[in-house]
């Protein structure tokens, strides 16, 4: 039965969508951008620091849904600039240092709001 997943801890949809659905013995999340999750505001700076604000703000969104980020099986990350790949990779590998999921990583010609970066996650309880 699918069940809507939302934190506190994590920026609001900005569309008509749920931070999360759980169904089937899986989570999965919306892509998040490096929003902070109290004021709405898009976190501006280099490629690390969105990629270190969207992760905290998915192990929120998995926190509410009773998972860390150890459940994630894949992840989707979009990025408007693929030659920023390993900084965003430094900052990835960070939070997922033992059995890292699967991954898709594509670039994009925009994404919301003015984001670099933004990441997706399906984690299995």
């Amino acid at each position: 039965m699918k069940k809507i997943i939302n934190s506190a801890q994590a920026p609001k949809a900005i569309g008509p969508y749920s931070q999360a659905i759980e169904d089937g013995g899986f989570v999965f999340t919306s892509s998040v951008l490096p929003i902070d999750p109290v004021t709405g505001e898009v976190f501006t700076g280099d490629v690390q620091m969105q990629t270190e604000i969207i992760l905290h703000n998915l192990e929120n969104i998995l926190k509410a849904a009773g998972c860390t980020l150890k459940n994630v099986v894949k992840t989707t990350v979009f990025m408007t600039d693929l030659t920023k790949f390993a900084e965003m990779n430094a900052t990835y590998e960070t939070f997922f240092k033992d059995n890292p999921p699967a991954r898709t990583t594509v670039q994009v010609v925009a994404l919301p709001k003015g984001g670099v970066v933004q990441i997706e996650a399906i984690a299995k309880k």
